[in-house]
């Protein structure tokens, strides 16, 4: 059987890191690709283990030596996935799930056309709002852009083979498990 990438994408919010950490803890075949990112860790996150912490100028060096399958700014810091990291999984045999923004889905998907891409949607703005409010890490500014670039990214739930509304996380879950299962 061939390893498979998935590529899970969707706004701030929406349950996507949720349903990711869900999906491997039912999925052990599943090994998750841990980007790189320029901002500072959050509470509780760990360095190789939530994302590679990455300065400004290591990030940049790695843009110029093309290591990045993929890569973006968004809400003001840099993302990417380091093409090893994926490329080595997949030739080891594992299926791999890459959790990303919506231009980065769409960069490996350019390149990997063969990744089964997968958009997690919110059920409504409100329930948005709601819930990144209820993370009580952001101010309101932080928030209220948050929301203006969720509605945007909500414009590309389309460009993914399948959109899940994350409105009950049991049902969602179980949605995107039976998107993992071979056909």
């Amino acid at each position: 059987m061939n390893s498979r990438l998935f590529i899970v994408s969707g706004p701030s919010g929406a349950g996507k890191s949720s349903l990711c950490q869900a999906l491997l803890k039912r999925c052990p075949q599943l090994q998750l690709s841990i980007s790189c990112t320029t901002r500072s860790p959050r509470l509780a996150e760990a360095d190789g283990e939530d994302y590679h912490f990455l300065t400004a100028e290591a990030f940049e060096q790695a843009v110029q030596q093309d290591d990045f399958l993929e890569w973006a700014c968004v809400h003001d810091h840099r993302y990417g996935t380091r093409r090893s990291d994926v490329m080595d999984a997949l030739s080891a045999g594992h299926d791999v799930l890459l959790e990303i923004d919506w231009q980065g889905a769409a960069m490996v998907a350019n390149k990997l056309p063969d990744a089964v891409r997968v958009f997690i949607l919110p059920p409504n703005i409100d329930t948005l709002r709601q819930r990144l409010e209820a993370r009580e890490q952001d101010t309101e500014a932080v928030i209220q852009r948050r929301i203006e670039a969720a509605e945007s990214e909500m414009s590309h739930a389309d460009e993914a083979h399948h959109q899940i509304v994350n409105d009950y996380f049991d049902d969602s879950l179980q949605q995107l498990f039976a998107l993992l299962q071979p056909a």
